[in-house]
This record gives structure tokens, sequence and C-alpha cells, in this order.
């Protein structure tokens, strides 16, 4: 939102969300973005998250620490057009039920010595859609659960917004 708050070119038109607690919606009443908060039921068993984007005219769905699986109806709508971020190097530490803290423990536990990011088209299997971009970082030894997310949370930041702008900008040519 930042990032994206000074665009000529893009707008975040809406925040969506499963759960009624998330900061990201006092976020979005920050930058006076509207939002929706869905259950299971409208998002896997209706249209009706399809027919709100769709009647806002959405272009692009961005995905940030969304944890359920994407309906094969939304990503009909949306081929191409809805991307996630993982705080791994895919494809090790993917899949259902690696995220967060989850991650990030894996990847300390298995004495790896570089962590990062990828940015990825969302299919419909956790983790699996074709990569976009990958940064790394650097694990010392000795760093902390809290360290290493650290620094992955430094790349996303540091690339994520960049990488949206570039793939909305070529949809909307």
């Amino acid at each position: 939102m930042e990032h994206f708050k000074r665009s000529n070119d893009i707008e975040i038109s809406l925040v969506l969300t499963n759960n009624a607690d998330a900061y990201v919606l006092q976020r979005a009443d920050n930058f006076e973005i509207p939002s929706h908060i869905f259950d299971k039921n409208e998002f896997y068993k209706t249209d009706e998250v399809i027919d709100l984007l769709k009647n806002l005219d959405i272009d692009f769905i961005v995905l940030a620490g969304f944890l359920w699986l994407i309906p094969k109806n939304l990503i009909a709508a949306y081929p191409g057009r809805i991307v996630n971020i993982h705080p791994a190097i895919l494809p090790k530490f993917g899949g259902k039920g690696m995220y967060g803290d989850y991650v990030h423990n894996a990847v300390i536990a298995a004495g790896e010595t570089e962590g990062g990011i990828t940015i990825h088209y969302v299919d419909e299997h956790y983790d699996e859609g074709e990569y976009i971009y990958q940064a790394k970082y650097k694990i010392d030894r000795g760093d902390s659960l809290e360290m290493v997310k650290f620094k992955g949370q430094q790349l996303e930041h540091q690339h994520y917004p960049r990488i949206v702008e570039g793939l909305v900008k070529k949809i909307k040519k």
C-alpha cells in the first residue's frame, strides 16, 4: 500500500481477507482502501468473491499472508494474474502447512546457510505456481528465528512491490 500510494499507473482497489482481526484491515482503512471480509463458504462454494472483483474491475490479485488454497474458479477467472510470496527459496520448504515461522524453523533446523523468498504465480496447488523471482540472504551461524524472519522480511519489502509493479504494467500494455 505504501509503495503504490503515489502511483499514477497502479491502484490498490480492494483488500480482501478471511480474518476479521487481520491488521491489513486497519492498514487498508489508514490508506482509505475499501475492504471485504469473507468466509470459507463464500470463498469456496460461491462466486461472490469473483463477482466482487469483477464488479470493481480488478485486474490483478496480490496475495500476502493468505493461507487458504485458491479455488479453481478464481484461478480460471484470473489466469496468470494472481501472485504470492513465499518466505523460502522454493521448491524447498513449500507446500501445505509451510508458512511463516514453520518455514523459518524448518530452514534453521535443516542447517541451511541461505534463506530467501520466492515470488510465484498461483495455481491450484500450494507453492507450485511458476516462479517469477527469487532472492537469497545469508544465514549466519547462530541466527535466531527472529533474525531469519527479519532478513526475509527485508527482501520481501524490497522486492515484492517492485515485481508486482512490473507484472501489472505488463498486463496493462
